[in-house]
């Protein structure tokens, strides 16, 4: 039995409109949203083409790459297209599973963090019952499938079988389409000489940038006033001398 204070696979069900965040801000998922670059250019060809998914081997696909490369902003635009849920791998668990089956109504299934699963019979459950029913199943991941440390025999042969495209890392044209994209988003002004000062100075990451855009979000609340050169400073060297976070898009 699971235990009572831990979510189950139903609260950590996410849609495009259902996903929970602590901010007013909302991320958008949709297609048209993801930024198109050479980086992502694999993953988009087997994710997003509307006839890739027949052509994946066992009728299942790996999207891997590192934190803030778009994984799930991919993993999310598939799953709204097939009417599939999505479900955080961090809290897989064989109940849950079993009862979201029962739920039914659905051909399709997307696993975020797939290389968080806690327990491997929990994931090979998962796996072993899209297989049965003949659904397609995609999962997301940090790491290639040949990396994840798979002690069960049958869900080792199961990872084998599967297919798995990287997302690279984003070239700088991306990073600052990104960045004024998600500063549109939030409905942030920002003179372009702080962009431009900023984007110099940032790591080149997208995770680096995600993270700059919601901190000047903050900033501006909290102010109550435009995002200055000296503020965007002190922010950015507030962001340097705090760990690294976890969040993942």
């Amino acid at each position: 039995m699971p235990d009572e204070d831990m979510p189950t696979v139903q609260e950590s069900l996410r849609g495009p409109a259902q996903i929970a965040l602590p901010f007013a801000y909302r991320p958008r998922f949709g297609r048209s949203d993801f930024v198109a670059a050479p980086s992502n250019a694999a993953a988009r060809a087997w994710v997003l083409d509307a006839e890739a998914q027949w052509r994946w081997p066992e009728g299942r696909m790996v999207l891997w790459g590192d934190k803030g490369t778009g994984k799930t902003h991919l993993l999310s635009t598939w799953a709204a297209r097939h009417g599939a849920p999505v479900v955080e791998g961090s809290l897989l668990n064989a109940h849950d599973v079993a009862a979201l089956f029962e739920e039914g109504g659905f051909r399709a299934l997307a696993l975020d963090n797939a290389d968080r699963v806690q327990n491997e019979r929990d994931l090979l459950h998962l796996i072993n019952l899209v297989r049965e029913r003949r659904m397609v199943l995609l999962m997301a991941a940090r790491t290639a499938p040949s990396r994840w440390r798979n002690t069960l025999p049958d869900l080792a042969s199961r990872v084998r079988a599967t297919s798995s495209v990287p997302i690279g890392q984003a070239e700088e044209a991306l990073l600052r389409r990104l960045f004024l994209r998600l500063l549109a988003e939030r409905q942030l002004v920002v003179a372009q000489p702080v962009t431009e000062w900023l984007l110099r100075r940032l790591p080149r990451t997208a995770h680096a940038i995600r993270e700059m855009a919601e901190r000047l979000d903050h900033a501006a609340l909290a102010s109550g006033g435009k995002i200055t050169r000296a503020l965007a400073q002190s922010i950015l060297e507030a962001a340097q001398h705090e760990p690294d976070t976890e969040d993942d898009l």
